[in-house]
């Protein structure tokens, strides 16, 4: 087994944390009493018509001075670069939207080593608290390191009027840490990783967080708060391992294939969710049927089925998915999983219903 190097390592963790109704009007109380009174605000398409208003208040009445504001519309590393370099000064930046606001304001501010605040409107996805951006690089999309938020500020008053598909997007990215896990496991059995036993602690943690409830009523306030605070406990897990592998396993390099190959790929919680069962299954997983419970009783299949993958795509997706990665051990390495996992993605009834011909 490969020896590796025990040392001390700075952990980086969100000093603002604020989860709950009606926090966007408080925004600016936030940075206020942090001392960030200069920001530059990156905001997603069509965000101003939800946040706007109390945003802009909460920052006018504490004296908040926006000296740079833009959409972001893109994630093209050369775009963030030239961007972020001709800033005016500034103590700050904060992105408020989806994935790619987020992800073009992150990689700004660690370009610029200034605070960054994260504000997602959706959480689709464990991205608004991860330590990387996924950017466009010379035509494709990669995972960037970006260093984890500064700070996080998730308004249930928000989140609760995103679509449903965020919400179900958010619950397949939650489920695929099960898998991510295990592989990590195995491939440290191996000797093929490097495992960090308190990252994967607080990674099982966040599955906890969601799944001792005794609702899955996404409309809940108690489920979505819970579904926040378990994708942000995912990306403190990561920054914690120095890498993605308490998030991101054999699941997620099916999505990555799917990334690249499909007419017209699906959200990413999407994908990793409907992957995080396939894989669960080809691992033999102890929590395989209760992936599949979460899935049933949130209304996650339900959804994916009113639009299904294409069956020759997600076939293919498969095929090439241990190809995502260079050095990344997954139970898709093993040899024969291929063939097992057509198998189950012609036999398993819910597979058929959401990969279909």
């Amino acid at each position: 087994m490969k020896a590796y190097d025990i040392t001390s390592k700075q952990i980086d963790i969100p000093y603002l944390l604020k989860l709950g109704k009606g926090k966007i009007a408080k925004v600016g109380k936030y940075l206020h009493d942090k001392g960030m009174t200069k920001i530059a605000l990156f905001m997603g398409e069509g965000i101003e018509g939800i946040v706007g208003q109390p945003l802009r208040n909460g920052l006018n009445e504490w004296d908040i001075v926006i000296a740079h504001e833009q959409i972001a519309s893109d994630v093209d590393i050369e775009s963030i670069t030239s961007t972020a370099f001709f800033l005016p000064p500034i103590n700050a930046i904060v992105g408020i939207g989806g994935g790619k606001a987020l992800d073009y304001a992150k990689y700004a501010a660690h370009l610029l080593k200034i605070p960054f605040i994260s504000i997602p409107t959706a959480i689709s996805n464990d991205g608004f608290s991860s330590p990387s951006s996924s950017l466009t690089v010379q035509g494709k999309r990669k995972s960037v390191k970006a260093g984890i938020p500064y700070g996080v500020v998730i308004d249930l008053d928000v989140i609760k009027n995103s679509p449903d598909i965020f919400m179900y997007a958010g619950i397949g990215d939650t489920l695929s840490k099960i898998t991510a896990l295990k592989d990590w496991q195995m491939a440290r059995d191996k000797g093929l990783a490097r495992y960090v036993d308190f990252s994967a602690v607080l990674a099982y943690n966040s599955l906890d967080i969601l799944f001792l409830k005794h609702s899955f009523d996404i409309y809940s306030e108690s489920f979505q708060r819970s579904l926040a605070s378990s994708l942000t406990m995912s990306g403190l897990a990561m920054e914690i391992a120095g890498s993605s592998r308490p998030a991101s396993g054999s699941e997620h390099l099916i999505s990555h294939a799917l990334d690249a190959i499909s007419k017209e790929p699906k959200m990413h919680g999407i994908q990793v969710g409907v992957a995080t069962y396939l894989c669960a299954l080809l691992q033999e997983n102890e929590h395989a049927q209760g992936i599949k419970q979460v899935f049933e009783e949130t209304g996650f299949f339900a959804c994916v089925q009113q639009s299904p993958f294409e069956y020759d795509e997600f076939v293919e997706a498969l095929r090439i998915a241990p190809t995502m990665k260079n050095d990344f051990y997954t139970i898709l390495s093993e040899a024969g999983s291929y063939d097992k996992g057509l198998h189950f993605i012609n036999n398993d009834k819910f597979l058929r219903a959401v990969i279909v011909r």
